[in-house]
């Protein structure tokens, strides 16, 4: 690493392209946690991206700032192969640096609140307190 930026490879054309497709066609979850996390996280100093390609990767929602990631995952995440796929990302995540947050929808939808002060303690943490894997 050089400048507290990780060594990996810049995401790709491809990753670019699908990231700003992604944007366009968020779900409704993601929808409203991003309205919500603009009211409430602004306040924090914080600056989150969505739909942002990470090496091989696209996180919903990046703060390059304090090195966070949020996840809002669909009931298709709770199957077998899914899991295992968003553990190896979690991890390529976690290697480049960067701390990440798992909501499902049903959490978003339902327990909001409680998503926004999850986040807002992430950010306000320093990263050396949370690199041991934050999970709500």
């Amino acid at each position: 690493m050089s400048l507290g930026k990780p060594d990996y490879e810049a995401p790709s054309k491809l990753r670019r392209d699908q990231s700003k497709r992604l944007r366009k066609q968020v779900s409704p979850a993601e929808r409203k946690l991003w309205r919500a996390m603009r009211e409430a996280i602004l306040l924090e100093g914080t600056h989150f991206r969505r739909q942002v390609p990470i090496g091989n990767y696209i996180a919903d929602f990046c703060a390059q700032g304090c090195r966070l990631i949020i996840e809002v995952d669909g009931e298709q995440h709770a199957q077998d192969a899914a899991r295992v796929h968003d553990a190896k990302r979690d991890q390529f995540l976690r290697d480049a640096g960067y701390r990440v947050l798992r909501f499902s929808t049903r959490d978003v939808n339902f327990e909001l609140q409680s998503v926004l002060e999850t986040i807002g303690a992430a950010v306000r943490a320093p990263l050396s307190e949370t690199s041991r894997d934050p999970h709500p």
